[in-house]
């Protein structure tokens, strides 16, 4: 055993015991690579002038305009838990659908989606379906565990469906892990991956998640009362709304927005006409405006104005799409009467946009929200700085070309060295959050496996999918921790972990499902961006 293994072996026992001891993550992350690094130095087993690339790795991830997205796309999904339109969708699905207990829980996973689309975020999720779903399903005749599950579940489904911090991070790194593939095998003029590309790659293999999530809950329920009667709907008191509008226009009023609002965040990303960077920043102007509406102290004239400022913004968007707004500079100013109109709606979503900030920051809303925006927000750079720097020293003991080594030498070729990999993130997952294993693993392993001919786009959606687990599976998933917090003394923690294997296993289900049908992912992708 040479001395760089020993170090390298030293290095992950120390990260480990680190991780568990309950420090913060990205103080191991980055505290432990180096005073290993400074020690092997005494050795002669690290040469610290590897230290002197970290400056310009963190000026790289600092001008890094992607990963602007990530603390928008938090700041929508804050927002959005705030509006409450999540609770409002909840209850009028399963009043539309019927409010029995397969009804019920088919109502969480539509719902579940919806919020996933338009957020990413699962915090907030899971918390509003365990205060209100829960309840009703229990009432409904829904075993505990079957309701943790499908909640704990369904929760987790913004790591997979589009807007996905988990996708901009890993489209980060795919990116870079594709490049240096392509390079190593002489291709210098890759074709580039884009978070677009996984965004449109990522949307129908969630689906197919969402139906055997469907699927499965209506069996299993069906299964476990065969002569059950029909369970009560949500109590028209499980929410302070009003109740006198027909079921049909609540449900068109409180769906609708947040489906507009997915059509404008996601469409401009799949129809080409705004980055990932830039449909989030056009998300949060939407989510003022939505959850200003929302406010109950709000007046009608108030609602009316947000209204009419979203279709300003809509036909802002169809004028420019037309080609209508463009000023002809070339044989001096030819302003045209669609470009004064054009000016004045601009004006009018100013306005709007304004207002809303105004009236979110009076109430404590906005302020609260850019708080816990940023603290989230700075965990996530911290550790993506933090990562940074592992892989460096990671790098100057020689551990990527001992990975590389050890995949290329593993029986079954490059199909072996995936199925090492996806085991690994696997049970990583047990252990670390999303955000540190796409930020340790993907770096030292996605460019031995893009050396071959797996598709980039296709490899990246199975990471995804397999990173979703890890929400899910003790003793750290994220899913379980929020659930724990709003569920009833009677759900023990044993009865929460035994709830999610059966989700766990349909995950991997669909990961199989992905490896058998490569084209669930990168199909949407080639059409939409060739």
């Amino acid at each position: 055993m040479t001395a760089e293994v020993t170090w390298l072996i030293l290095l992950m026992i120390s990260l480990l015991a680190g991780i568990l001891s309950g420090v913060p993550v990205m103080l191991v992350i980055s505290g432990v690579p180096l005073l290993v690094a400074v020690a092997a130095s005494f050795f002669g087993a690290f040469d610290l002038a590897f230290l002197l690339a970290y400056p310009q790795r963190v000026f790289g991830v600092m001008n890094n305009t992607l990963l602007i997205a990530v603390p928008l796309f938090i700041l929508m999904g804050v927002l959005l838990e705030r509006s409450r339109v999540a609770e409002r969708m909840l209850v009028n699905v399963s009043r539309m659908l019927g409010g029995s207990s397969a009804m019920l829980a088919l109502s969480v996973v539509i719902v579940s989606t919806l919020i996933a689309a338009s957020t990413g975020v699962i915090g907030a999720t899971i918390v509003m379906l365990g205060m209100i779903s829960l309840p009703a399903l229990l009432r409904a005749g829904v075993p505990p565990r079957l309701s943790s599950g499908l909640i704990c579940a369904s929760g987790t489904l913004g790591q997979i469906i589009p807007p996905s911090i988990v996708l901009i991070l890993l489209g980060d790194q795919i990116s870079n892990a594709y490049i240096e593939a392509q390079r190593n095998i002489g291709n210098f003029a890759p074709d580039p991956v884009s978070v677009g590309d996984l965004f449109a790659g990522a949307l129908f293999p969630g689906l197919v998640l969402v139906v055997l999530y469907a699927v499965f809950a209506v069996v299993a329920i069906w299964m476990l009362q065969p002569a059950a009667p029909a369970g009560p709907a949500l109590p028209p008191d499980a929410i302070d709304f009003e109740t006198g509008d027909p079921g049909l226009w609540l449900l068109a009023r409180d769906s609708l927005p947040p489906i507009l609002l997915i059509l404008a965040v996601l469409g401009s990303i799949l129809v080409g006409v705004a980055t990932p960077t830039e449909a989030a920043a056009v998300g949060v102007a939407g989510t003022l405006l939505l959850t200003a509406a929302n406010q109950q102290a709000t007046s009608r004239n108030f609602r009316l104005f947000m209204a009419l400022t979203a279709f300003a913004a809509f036909a802002i968007v169809l004028l420019k799409g037309l080609g209508w707004t463009r000023i002809d500079l070339s044989g001096g100013v030819d302003l045209k009467p669609v470009t004064f109109l054009a000016i004045a709606l601009s004006a009018v979503v100013l306005a709007g946009i304004l207002m809303a900030s105004l009236q979110l920051w009076h109430r404590r809303i906005l302020g609260d929200a850019i708080g816990s925006t940023v603290q989230v927000s700075a965990m996530i750079f911290g550790i993506v700085l933090a990562a940074s720097l592992l892989s460096l020293v990671f790098r100057g003991f020689g551990g990527d070309e001992m990975v590389r080594s050890m995949l290329t030498g593993l029986p079954g070729g490059a199909v072996g060295a995936l199925i090492a990999t996806m085991l690994v993130i696997f049970l990583l997952g047990f252990i670390l959050e999303f955000v540190e294993i796409i930020l340790i693993v993907i770096p030292i392993v996605g460019p031995v496996l893009l050396e071959s001919d797996f598709n980039p786009v296709w490899f990246a959606i199975l990471v995804a999918m397999n990173l979703q687990t890890s929400f899910l599976t003790p003793p750290f998933g994220f899913a379980l921790f929020y659930f724990r917090s709003v569920a009833p003394k009677s759900i023990t923690t044993k009865d929460i972990y035994l709830s999610i294997i059966p989700f766990v296993v349909i995950q991997l289900i669909a990961m199989g499902i992905l490896v058998a049908f490569p084209s669930l992912a990168t199909w949407l992708p080639s059409v939409l961006f060739g």
